[in-house]
């Protein structure tokens, strides 16, 4: 280590900057909920109660503009939990034999300060 001397004079008059560096959010994702005329109206409240811990004046009023509308946001998520939720519903709907869907849409991340 005696051969190894810093010499402190080498970076002497350099002006070290620290660079802005700005971050961005991971993009987040819609999950939205699209309307059928088959799937009974109490089976999507109950989804959403399940799958996304909705209580059942909010999973009504979401399935009711659903219904109305023809889609209606659930929620925004990262996408792993976006599409892991998004799967469950689908799997749901499948062994009750309704034709019920949701789709993913993105929601781009903003930039930190």
């Amino acid at each position: 280590m005696a051969d190894e001397k810093i010499k402190f004079d080498e970076f002497e008059g350099e002006l070290l900057t620290e660079e802005d560096i700005k971050l961005k959010r991971p993009d987040m994702y819609r999950i939205i909920l699209l309307n059928d005329d088959y799937t009974p109206r109490e089976f999507v409240v109950w989804i959403l109660v399940r799958v996304f811990y909705k209580n059942k004046e909010e999973g009504a009023r979401i399935m009711l503009e659903a219904h109305t509308k023809g889609k209606s946001i659930v929620g925004v998520y990262t996408y792993d939990v976006a599409r892991s939720k998004v799967m469950q519903v689908h799997q749901l709907a499948k062994q009750n034999e309704h034709p019920l869907k949701c789709e993913l849409e993105v929601e781009e991340g903003g930039e930190e300060q």
